[in-house]
């Protein structure tokens, strides 16, 4: 990786308008609505009492696959998207135009041959008033790039969960076909629906996306710990363990801190944890 190539790169801001319609697309994508009876579901895939899944600022506003630019010379095929990170100034609006910003805070480098981590922020605004709407930040593990110098902010790490038993246990399940519907919200990567691409991955089958994953656990704490109010969910962050096979049950379990809940996902079947350190800041 060309380090002094990255943390030069200018971004320019990216405008969307999203509608109804983008909101109940990404909402049937991370599993509301699998009970269309279920009066705490309709709100999230009914355009007449529309809200908004909190997630979904991850989606917006997309800068593009910058960084597998040839200039960056970044061994993108072993990078792996290791966290995923959102914190609320504001709340999120189920239609709107907003604009994004975008900012490399840091690079730690683990030294040659062991990989180099970005650390990567997205700004949403409300392009009608400049106000901050949330930052979302994402943490990317360059497994082919170590050796080229560290830069800039690198954050402490999140800590591990209590050793104790869950204050709350979820099961979230997914569908068969959850990847065909989430990659409609904008990750069309052929290793979630292709499964001769998936077989040269490693995978028996297509994988769910990670940011699916975190959008099914960000639903299920939406429903279950802030009474169905998307506002009321001021921070969420994860850690990417392992992918989930779709259809598989997602199964949280949290631990109550303060304001807080930490949490871990598993993929139920394979009682293998697909998320962990997590956090979840409810208001």
């Amino acid at each position: 990786m060309h380090l002094e190539t990255l943390t030069s790169r200018l971004f320019p801001p990216v405008k969307q308008r999203y509608e109804a319609k983008d909101t109940i697309l990404y909402a049937l994508g991370v599993g509301a609505g699998a009970n269309p009876l279920d009066a705490g579901e309709l709100p999230f895939v009914y355009e007449k009492l529309l809200r908004i899944i909190p997630s979904q600022a991850s989606v917006l506003a997309y800068p593009g696959f910058w960084l597998g630019e040839p200039g960056l010379a970044i061994d993108w095929v072993k990078l792996l998207h290791g966290e995923q990170g959102i914190i609320f100034e504001r709340p999120l609006k189920p239609a709107a135009v907003v604009r994004g910003e975008y900012q490399v805070l840091g690079v730690d480098d683990k030294g040659a041959g062991k990989g180099a981590v970005i650390f990567f922020e997205k700004r949403i605004l409300d392009a009608d008033d400049e106000g901050l709407i949330c930052r979302v930040r994402s943490t990317y593990f360059l497994r082919g790039d170590g050796g080229c110098g560290s830069w800039g902010e690198v954050p402490q790490g999140p800590s591990a969960l209590p050793e104790r038993v869950p204050d709350l246990v979820l099961e979230l399940p997914t569908i068969t076909r959850q990847a065909l519907i989430y990659r409609l919200s904008g990750d069309y990567n052929p290793i979630h629906i292709d499964p001769e691409i998936a077989a040269k991955a490693g995978f028996d089958k297509p994988i769910l996306h990670g940011l699916c994953t975190f959008g099914v656990a960000c639903f299920g704490i939406v429903q279950h710990l802030c009474a169905g109010e998307p506002d009321r969910l001021k921070e969420i962050f994860v850690r990417f363990s392992r992918p989930v096979l779709p259809g598989e049950t997602i199964r949280l379990e949290l631990f109550k801190e303060n304001d807080s809940w930490r949490f871990r996902a598993r993929a139920k079947e394979r009682d293998e944890v697909v998320l962990d350190r997590c956090l979840a800041r409810i208001a």
